[in-house]
């Protein structure tokens, strides 16, 4: 999935984005409120990290101008302003969650996990596709009994397919939410990892979970 943070403390930005991306996410990344709002209106992110004080736009800005255009991507709001005024003027503005400086890094990953099951309707912990189960947590894979190893790319591209499980997903969605803004690749990357999940995933006694749907992408699950 595909995270933007925006926070002004240097070794905090540098901290959480490195945490971020070994935990398998795609990570934009500024330390300035009107780049933060650049991003944030010209991307899709599964969910937003937005500190309040900031250069150039603040935090609350941010979150209303986002809400003003109608773009509902999940915030959580991570500040020192810890008073309950404070959450609740946050909240009010248009954030999903609130975390107080200073944080557990496992708790700001387990309510990220939250967001984003939220966001794609998924109220488990676990998602199950046919006889596929991951574990977003540990990032661990099992078809059936047999555990597959995969790479973060690999887990982060299959994550994204089954909280869409059943949808046709294009390769453009895959993209704007699997690789950050400055990733680089050719045109045919997505069907590069398809490629690898599907060598790892599909068992030639049981019926495929990757299918191709020409012209518009990729399903996971549902018939073929």
């Amino acid at each position: 999935m595909r995270v933007l943070l925006i926070e002004d403390y240097p070794p905090l930005l540098k901290s959480v984005r490195q945490g971020l991306e070994e935990a398998g996410y795609a990570v934009d990344a500024t330390a300035d409120g009107t780049e933060g709002l650049w991003y944030a209106l010209g991307n899709d992110y599964d969910v937003i990290v937005l500190d309040l004080m900031l250069p150039g736009l603040d935090g609350l800005e941010i979150l209303r101008e986002l809400r003003a255009k109608g773009r509902q991507n999940p915030v959580l709001i991570l500040t020192a302003k810890d008073t309950l005024q404070d959450r609740v003027t946050g909240l009010n503005a248009g954030a999903d969650d609130y975390l107080v400086k200073p944080f557990a890094f496992e708790e700001l990953l387990a309510r990220i996990r939250v967001l984003i099951r939220r966001n794609y309707r998924e109220k488990s912990p676990v998602l199950k596709i046919k006889d596929l189960r991951l574990e977003p947590a540990s990032q661990q894979v099992w078809r059936g009994r047999r555990q597959i190893t995969l790479t973060s790319r690999e887990y982060a591209l299959l994550e994204y397919l089954a909280c869409r499980a059943g949808e046709v997903v294009s390769r453009s969605d895959i993209w704007e939410h699997v690789y950050d803004f400055h990733s680089a690749g050719s045109s045919n990357v997505v069907d590069v990892y398809i490629g690898y999940l599907r060598k790892k995933i599909e068992q030639p006694e049981k019926p495929p979970l990757i299918h191709t749907i020409r012209g518009r992408g990729y399903r996971l699950g549902g018939p073929a």
